[in-house]
C-alpha cells in the first residue's frame, strides 16, 4: 500500500497552530478540501505528532500551502528542526485568530475546529475556514515518490 501511495502527487503544506503560548507546526500532505458550504477542509494528524496535543485541545489551525521556493521550510517542519525552531525560517506572522501563518505561502487557510474522528493511528480534524490569505502565482511544492518536486508542463486540453 505504501508504494502505491507514493505515486499520489500531493501539494505540500505546513499546518500551524498555537496553544498555551507555544507555536506548533508540521509538514503535511494529508490535507483536502471538504465542502464549500460551509467552507471547510480536513487534515489527518498522527496522534504521535507534536502538533497533535494542541489540536486535541481544540486549538485553531492554519493550512499553509507551500510554493516551490519553500522546500527548506517543508524539510524544517518535517523533522529537521523541532518546536519553536521551526519558526526561525520563513516569514511567519500571527492571524487575528491567534494562529501562526506563513505570510508568503501560496495560500493560508485559517480554520477553527468543527469536528473530528479517529481512525487507526490518526485523527481527522475538520476545519471550518475563517480566513483565506493568498500570495503570488500558482507554483506549488509537490511531494511525489518520496521527493519534493514541482508540476510539469500543463497537459494540452482536449477539444470539447
Amino acid at each position: 500500500m505504501l508504494l502505491a501511495m507514493r505515486r499520489l502527487a500531493r501539494s505540500v503544506t505546513v499546518i500551524s497552530s498555537a496553544h498555551d503560548g507555544r507555536r506548533y507546526s508540521m509538514s503535511a500532505t494529508a490535507v483536502d478540501s471538504l465542502s464549500t458550504d460551509p467552507p471547510s477542509l480536513l487534515i489527518c494528524i498522527n496522534r504521535t505528532a507534536s502538533l497533535y496535543p494542541p489540536l486535541d485541545a481544540g486549538a485553531p489551525f492554519c493550512v499553509n500551502v507551500l510554493s516551490a521556493r519553500h522546500e527548506g521550510i517543508a524539510i524544517d517542519c518535517s523533522g529537521r528542526l523541532k518546536g519553536e525552531a521551526r519558526f526561525t525560517t520563513g516569514d511567519w506572522h500571527t492571524s487575528p485568530h491567534g494562529v501562526p501563518y506563513l505570510r508568503d505561502s501560496q495560500a493560508s487557510l485559517v480554520c477553527e475546529q468543527d469536528g473530528r474522528f479517529e481512525y487507526g493511528t490518526h485523527t481527522v480534524f475538520i476545519g471550518r475556514i475563517r480566513e483565506v490569505l493568498m500570495c503570488g502565482d500558482v507554483d506549488p511544492l509537490v511531494y511525489l515518490d518520496g521527493a519534493y518536486t514541482t508540476p510539469g508542463a500543463p497537459v494540452a486540453r482536449a477539444a470539447a
